[in-house]
């Protein structure tokens, strides 16, 4: 099997990291947090590179790129920890692609390729906390369409997308629907998270809403799988600026009249720093060459990713901070912002100890060394 990029991902890969080199850079990143976590005009910018087109169909304007590209695009907006929710739109492009009707992908996926809507999956529930089948939301039958009564929480950028991607019960099982903000009845309510980015919670009543698919499951673990594998190659590129950032304080920083990183015991640590992040990108590398598997095995695969990718992320976020002292936690200094996007992502889409539940719930009777 070749894992050697092609030319064309070598080019995109440098196309986005020029990018996050010059304009999305950690003041203009802390000007959009102060902001409220999201700016339209980064938004706009990542649509000018064709990034929120990248997994578009081409029929609907799209590049129709596949999930390595989307990885690489991920993992160089991770070295920036770009706020602006691109996973999001990976979500709402493979699921609209897969499961919805032609009419809707005709209405909603060239406008998502061009960056002009921000379409974002609200699938979160207060009592859910990470299972897909546990859903409160009620939808029923309305002139026509369908009418959705329903209560979503941290919803990515939701006071800022033009429509949502919503799962409720309609007739005994879960079904998918597409829902405009501007509709009747919908109600949001914006914060910023730890990281610095935006969501919010999202309320409907009696919301007009368009059916994606009255397979709303089957959905829902594509777009948790998506965005598992697009969370996994972002974090690779946090966790590499946060051991390059590291290495570079410890080169600078004397102790005893020589650098810190001449003591053994410090470059132990950093060593086991890089064995985590290469961990942690083998599996990303794994996780968006599983998103075309069947379900049950893809569905496997991504929590096994997830596993591995939580354990990194705690193991070097930590171990950063530790290395840097008291300047480690400062605002003023990156590795800070760092750290709080890994703590932050180790428990999104499900944290470690779920996805570990999650693998060992699928495994066979006959797993194990001597099968």
């Amino acid at each position: 099997m070749d894992f050697d990029f092609s030319d064309d991902q070598e080019q995109l890969r440098d196309a986005v990291r020029r990018w996050v080199e010059k304009a999305y850079t950690f003041e203009r990143r802390r000007a959009i947090v102060a902001a409220g976590g999201f700016d339209r005009a980064a938004w706009g910018e990542l649509a000018e590179l064709g990034l929120t087109a990248l997994t578009v169909p081409e029929a609907h304007g799209g590049l129709a790129q596949g999930a390595v590209d989307a990885m690489v695009a991920m993992e160089e907006l991770g070295r920036g920890i770009v706020l602006e929710p691109l996973a999001q739109t990976f979500v709402a492009s493979s699921v609209l692609a897969r499961h919805a009707p032609e009419a809707l992908q005709a209405e909603w996926l060239p406008r998502i390729a061009g960056g002009e809507a921000l379409v974002v999956l609200a699938q979160q529930e207060k009592r859910a906390r990470y299972r897909l089948d546990v859903c409160e939301a009620k939808a029923a039958a309305a002139p026509g369409g369908h009418a959705v009564t329903a209560t979503k929480s941290i919803v990515p950028a939701g006071d800022h997308a033009d429509a949502f991607l919503v799962p409720a019960q309609l007739d005994g099982r879960i079904a998918l629907f597409l829902v405009q903000r501007g509709a009747s009845g919908v109600r949001t309510q914006g914060y910023g998270l730890q990281d610095g980015g935006r969501a919010a919670e999202l309320r409907l009543a009696d919301t007009p809403a368009t059916l994606v698919t009255a397979e709303g499951l089957a959905a829902l673990e594509l777009a948790q799988d998506v965005g598992i594998a697009a969370t996994c190659a972002y974090a690779v590129g946090v966790m590499d600026q946060t051991l390059r950032a590291t290495v570079e304080y410890m080169n600078q920083r004397k102790q005893f009249g020589v650098a810190i990183a001449s003591f053994q015991a410090l470059r132990h640590r950093v060593a086991d720093m890089k064995m985590q992040l290469e961990l942690a990108r083998s599996m990303s590398y794994y996780a968006s060459l599983k998103l075309g598997a069947a379900p049950d095995e893809r569905r496997q695969a991504l929590s096994r990713a997830k596993v591995q990718l939580g354990q990194s992320m705690r193991f070097i976020g930590q171990q950063a901070v530790q290395l840097h002292g008291g300047i480690g936690v400062t605002d003023e200094y990156i590795v800070s912002h760092y750290f709080k996007t890994l703590t932050q992502l180790e428990m999104t889409w499900g944290d470690t100890l779920h996805h570990l539940g999650e693998v060992s719930g699928r495994m066979q009777e006959a797993a194990g060394v001597f099968a």
